[in-house]
């Protein structure tokens, strides 16, 4: 494990950079400017980079946002998400057709093609979970009680993160709800960071690729997982476990996860 002063120091070995958005690229309200400068110099040195999120909706939609937060046009090639791949799974009926969804209204977009199929938690085959429903969205208790008597149908997660830092305010993510639903009995599937199959969608077979994220859980478990090295950025996720390098130390521990390097936040 290296603390790393740039990233321009190791930036020759690796051909893909799979970068996280939320918590690295930016805070849910601007971009951060080192990060923007970073991905700048490596589209210059021809690296591919590829934007992996545990947005629970279509990579299309992510873009818009990003557009939004005006971040250049040339750097959204790439941007893959959890809701595109759980999106896919859906519309092929890989769980059923009757769906009840669990989330905001904002995350609609994940079923517009199979609209027609939703229905209630009674009559549903399965349950796609994209967040915290808008009246409840701290209220992990509702949730026990809204889900405890069903878990015989399977818990489709759209984003395993538990919580997600909007500038300063800590918000939480559909992983809470499935840990819930978890502990209760019931099965989930999760899509996104760090399970296997989202990955594949962002490298060919011999690239050699850094994994850049600020969640231990999700973006470095994900890159341990496919012996990807990776780069921990410390001021995201985990900003309040984190006061200085030991602290570093206590929480790899913690995670079970192996870091090769860390930044405060991603820097050129």
């Amino acid at each position: 494990m290296r603390e790393l002063n740039h990233l321009s120091e190791i930036y020759e070995v690796y051909d893909t950079f799979i970068i996280d958005l939320w918590g690295v690229m930016h805070n849910g309200i601007t971009l951060n400017t080192q990060a923007v400068n970073t991905i700048e110099n490596l589209q210059k040195n021809y690296k591919k980079i590829v934007f992996l999120s545990n947005a629970p909706r279509p990579s299309s939609k992510v873009v818009s946002f990003l557009r939004k937060l005006k971040m250049k046009e040339k750097f959204l090639s790439k941007v893959v998400t959890s809701g595109e791949a759980a999106m896919q799974a859906i519309n092929k009926n890989r769980f059923g057709k009757k769906f009840y969804h669990l989330g905001p209204t904002r995350d609609n977009s994940i079923f517009q093609k199979v609209e027609k199929n939703k229905t209630n938690l009674e009559n549903c085959e399965f349950i796609l979970c994209t967040g915290l429903f808008d009246e409840y969205e701290n209220d992990l208790n509702y949730y026990k009680k809204l889900l405890m008597k069903y878990t015989s149908k399977k818990l489709i997660c759209t984003n395993p993160d538990l919580i997600v830092h909007k500038g300063d305010i800590e918000e939480l993510c559909a992983g809470s709800i499935a840990k819930i639903f978890e502990s209760l009995g019931g099965k989930v599937v999760y899509y996104g960071k760090p399970h296997e199959e989202i990955y594949k969608m962002c490298f060919e077979e011999g690239e050699k690729v850094l994994a850049i994220g600020d969640n231990l859980r999700t973006d470095i478990k994900g890159a341990n997982n496919l012996n990807f090295d990776n780069l921990f950025i410390y001021n995201g996720v985990h900003r309040k476990e984190i006061k200085d390098q030991n602290d570093i130390l206590k929480i790899i521990k913690e995670y079970d996860v192996k870091i090769n390097y860390f930044q405060k936040e991603l820097k050129w």
